[in-house]
C-alpha cells in the first residue's frame, strides 16, 4: 500500500491535542486517530486560570475568549510534543458550516507563537466547497506520517466507532436524566434546566462549571443541549431558519425546540464577543416563547459571584413560576 502522501511527519512520536474547542466536540476521535496511527497523544491540561491569562497575552483583543483560551492550551504544550494537531475545519457540507475561528485555526496558532519552536500537523474539512470530507481529509493526513491507506481507513475507522459511542452514551445518559424527572412521584421535582452552550463552554470545568456547578448546588438538573442527537436537533433547527449558517448554533436551537416541552427554562451562555452567538442569541430571545430563558456572556474578567446571584433569582422564579405564581403568556 502506498503513501499517500509525502510523509514530512514521520518522525513524529507524540501528538499534542490542545483540550479547548472543538477537542470537546471530536476528543475522543482524535485521540483514537492518532492511537491507532502508532503515536502517542498528548493532553494539555484542563483549563485554569494560568492558561486563560497566557491566551490572552498571546491573542489580539478582538478574539473571543475561546479563542483566546484555547491559545494558552497551544503554547502549555510546547516542549511537551512533536507537533500540535490543529486542524482547519470550515463545513460539513451545506448549511453545516463552523465559525471563521475553526477554519483560521491553524494560521491563528503559527502567528501567535511564531518566536517558539513550532510544528503544526493540520487537514482541512471543507466539504461543501473542496470536497474534503472529514474523513478523507483524516485518512490524507495520515499519509504524511508514513501511513498507507489502508491503514489510514482502518484508524478511521476505528476513531469514528469510537466518538460514535461516546456521543451514543452522553445522549442516552441525558435522556434517562429527563425520564427520571419526568417520573417523579411526590414531593418537588428538581427543575430541569437547558444549558444551551457551545460544548468548548458547556464541558471546561473552568468555563463551564461556573454555570452548570451553582445550578447544581441551587437543586437543579442540567441538562446539556449539544448532548441531544445531532442529527434531529439539526434537522429540528431547519424550522427556525432556513439560512443560518453555523452548525452548532443550529444544533443548540434545534435542541430547544425539541426539549421545550421537557425543561422549566433554559440558561443561553455565549464568550464574549463570540460574532455567531450574538445573532442567533437574540434570535432565541426573541422568537422562543414559553419558557424563562436566562442569557449569560461570560469573559476572562468575569467573577462567579455576579453569575451566581443572577441564577439564584433565575432558579427562584421558576420554581415560583411552577407553583402558579406568574401567569403564563
Amino acid at each position: 500500500m502506498g503513501i499517500l502522501k509525502q510523509s514530512d511527519f514521520a518522525d513524529v512520536q507524540r501528538v499534542g491535542i490542545p483540550r479547548a474547542l472543538l477537542y470537546h466536540r471530536y476528543g475522543t476521535l482524535w485521540e483514537t486517530f492518532f492511537r491507532e496511527l502508532g503515536r502517542e497523544v498528548v493532553l494539555s491540561r484542563e483549563t485554569d486560570r494560568a492558561l486563560v491569562v497566557d491566551g490572552e497575552t498571546l491573542s489580539v483583543d478582538e478574539c473571543c475568549l475561546a479563542s483566546k483560551v484555547y491559545l494558552g492550551h497551544a503554547a502549555s504544550l510546547l516542549g511537551a510534543c512533536d507537533a500540535l494537531f490543529v486542524p482547519s475545519i470550515e463545513n460539513l457540507g451545506h448549511r453545516k458550516g463552523f465559525c471563521t475561528k475553526f477554519q483560521a485555526l491553524p494560521d491563528l496558532v503559527e502567528n501567535a507563537l511564531h518566536d517558539r519552536p513550532l510544528r503544526v500537523i493540520s487537514c482541512l474539512v471543507d466539504e461543501a466547497h473542496e470536497h474534503m470530507p472529514m474523513k478523507e481529509a483524516f485518512v490524507a493526513m495520515a499519509g504524511r506520517f508514513g501511513t498507507g491507506t489502508r491503514e489510514a481507513k482502518r484508524a478511521w475507522r476505528t476513531a469514528s466507532h469510537a466518538q460514535e459511542r461516546s456521543d451514543r452514551a452522553a445522549a442516552g445518559a441525558q435522556e434517562r436524566l429527563l425520564t427520571s424527572l419526568e417520573t417523579v412521584h411526590g414531593g418537588e421535582r428538581p427543575l430541569a434546566i437547558l444549558l444551551a452552550a457551545h460544548p468548548y463552554l458547556a464541558h471546561d470545568a473552568y468555563l463551564g462549571g461556573s454555570i452548570a456547578d451553582p445550578l447544581r448546588r441551587l437543586g437543579a438538573a442540567v441538562v446539556y443541549a449539544d448532548q441531544v442527537d445531532r442529527e434531529r436537533t439539526l434537522k429540528a433547527s431547519f424550522e427556525f431558519s432556513e439560512t443560518l449558517p453555523w452548525m452548532v448554533n443550529r444544533e443548540l436551537i434545534g435542541a430547544i425546540m425539541l426539549l421545550h416541552e421537557r425543561i422549566d427554562g433554559i440558561v443561553l451562555v455565549s464568550a464574549f464577543p463570540c460574532g455567531p452567538d450574538s445573532m442567533t442569541d437574540d434570535a432565541i430571545l426573541r422568537c422562543i416563547q414559553g419558557k424563562p430563558i436566562l442569557n449569560l456572556t461570560i469573559d476572562a474578567q468575569s467573577g462567579t459571584a455576579g453569575l451566581e446571584t443572577r441564577m439564584e433569582s433565575f432558579t427562584d422564579i421558576l420554581r415560583y413560576q411552577k407553583k402558579g405564581g406568574y401567569v403564563h403568556a
